[in-house]
């Protein structure tokens, strides 16, 4: 479809983002959209890709700490490129049922960067998760995968649709 490579930057804390980020990915692959997800904090350079997909777990209403330094650090090849972003995290049906916007703190990194578009996708926490306030959610029974994997490859087939008119 197009030989435009891109990176699927993700922060996570307990790999539910990652395997957000890894679905994107696999979508644009199978629609011709040569792509690769890679750990945001992995990441030092992003000049041989030519759009990024960034996203981030959500913990208080703000990006994984790896996906806002993402952002940060790599500001300026970042404008220069399209740039998507997604967050995941509300640990309920919420993002499958309704548009959800993302947050005062992701909006302003995203301005920063100057994305495209954003989405959210519902988190997954683990029943054993990293974290005293994530063991102390699954503790009262919130442990669930609420990923809506149909709606994730609706929208990573939107963003190889957008690459291909460019």
């Amino acid at each position: 479809m197009t030989d435009k490579r891109v990176l699927v930057a993700y922060g996570t804390q307990n790999g539910g983002t990652a395997g957000i980020a890894e679905e994107i990915a696999a979508t644009l692959e199978k629609d011709g959209v040569p792509a690769e997800a890679r750990s945001a904090a992995d990441v030092t350079d992003v000049t041989s890709y030519d759009a990024i997909v960034l996203g981030g777990g959500l913990y208080a209403g703000r990006w994984h700490r790896d996906a806002r330094r993402f952002a940060r650090r790599l500001k300026d090849p970042l404008l220069e490129r399209p740039v998507w972003c997604f967050s995941s995290g509300p640990l309920d049906a919420t993002a499958t049922q309704k548009d959800v916007p993302p947050t005062r703190a992701v909006l302003r990194d995203m301005s920063r960067i100057e994305a495209r578009g954003h989405t959210t996708f519902g988190g997954r926490l683990d029943p054993r998760p990293q974290g005293w306030l994530a063991r102390s959610m699954a503790k009262r029974g919130m442990a669930h995968d609420w990923r809506d994997f149909e709606q994730i490859r609706a929208w990573a087939h939107s963003i190889a649709t957008d690459l291909s008119k460019q």
